[in-house]
């Protein structure tokens, strides 16, 4: 089963174990670089699957604010990783499903989940497409590697 939770000092040492394939990291970030965001409208998560950390991501809770695409009651999703050794099992779509229980629970001021998925990295669009994710008809053209689809769902 996998969930989702805040991150906390005992997930520091396994956090370390989650690594991206290299051709990966220009798509996300590496778990070193995550765990040294410091904003407090950022708060940091873990995915876990049967207690061993499998991933991470980033809510921006004013992604609204930074980005014009994205309504002011719209939360950012960024920097979602699934570990490379994880990746090709189903983990990423289950890791979607949990985090949409855990908004409804924990964010519910907020009506959307927005994020943007670089248009070179097709395998991570297909699943949020295949978890509900909806594509908008303009790119982002922002991103540090390139063009990207912006993508939400209703909360």
């Amino acid at each position: 089963m996998v969930s989702i939770e805040t991150l906390n000092q005992t997930h520091l040492n396994r956090l370390a174990n989650v690594a991206l394939a290299s051709e990966q990291l220009k798509f996300a970030c590496s778990a070193k670089e995550f765990i040294q965001e410091v904003d407090p409208a950022v708060h940091l998560h873990v995915i876990k699957q049967h207690d061993e950390v499998i991933g991470f991501f980033k809510l921006d809770t004013h992604y609204g604010k930074h980005y014009d695409f994205c309504p002011t009651d719209g939360l950012g999703l960024r920097s979602f990783v699934i570990d490379e050794k994880q990746q090709g099992n189903g983990l990423g779509k289950q890791a979607i499903a949990a985090l949409l229980k855990y908004l409804t629970q924990y964010y519910g001021d907020y009506n959307w989940l927005y994020l943007t998925v670089n248009c070179k990295n097709a395998i991570a669009q297909r699943c949020y497409q295949k978890s509900g994710f909806t594509e908008a008809e303009s790119l982002y053209l922002g991103g540090p590697a390139g063009p990207q689809h912006i993508m939400y769902k209703a909360l």
